[in-house]
């Protein structure tokens, strides 16, 4: 992660993850997640606050753990990268949207407590046991159709790859 595209939020998941499964098997899971920011105007001695919210994309066991153990209020800690997806609708407009991938998810243990259990250890090629890498490409596009509710291979249906992005026309929140 030397790349310099490292984001570190806390906040609360809005919807539980869902899990789903590209063509080729490997499980990605998303949820929204709100990070609450609030200070105190100066001027006014008022609180201030401002929401943001946040898709996060997690693969391979961290999605399988995340649909598992994560649930809507939860307080958690996500840090990743951010990427950026583009498509076209099939009426012809231009849709974009960024996400943060997941490298890491754990609890907030600031106002909970939480029990954690190791999972066991699946074989694979890669860190972690689970085929390791970056998914590619067709995976992502597939992934994000088939979380639009198009099915798995709903995002490439424009011929595959990022630049054709998922055939859908749906807010990308």
């Amino acid at each position: 992660m030397a790349n310099g595209n490292n984001v570190t939020l806390v906040g609360n998941i809005t919807r539980d993850p869902e899990l789903r499964f590209t063509a080729s098997g490997q499980a990605t899971a998303t949820f929204g997640l709100a990070v609450n920011r609030r200070w105190q105007n100066r001027q006014t001695n008022d609180w201030e606050e401002a929401t943001s919210f946040f898709n996060v994309v997690c693969w391979r066991e961290m999605a399988e753990n995340a649909s598992e153990s994560l649930q809507k209020g939860s307080r958690v800690i996500v840090t990743g990268r951010l990427e950026q997806r583009s498509w076209e609708t099939q009426e012809g407009d231009k849709r974009s949207v960024v996400e943060v991938v997941a490298d890491e998810i754990g609890p907030s243990l600031r106002w909970a407590t939480a029990k954690v259990e190791k999972t066991e250890r699946r074989s694979g090629d890669g860190p972690g046991g689970g085929g390791g890498g970056r998914p590619t490409a067709n995976e992502q596009a597939s992934a994000a159709g088939a979380a639009r509710g198009g099915g798995p291979e709903a995002g490439l249906a424009r011929g595959g790859g990022p630049e054709a992005g998922p055939a859908f026309d749906e807010e990308p929140f």
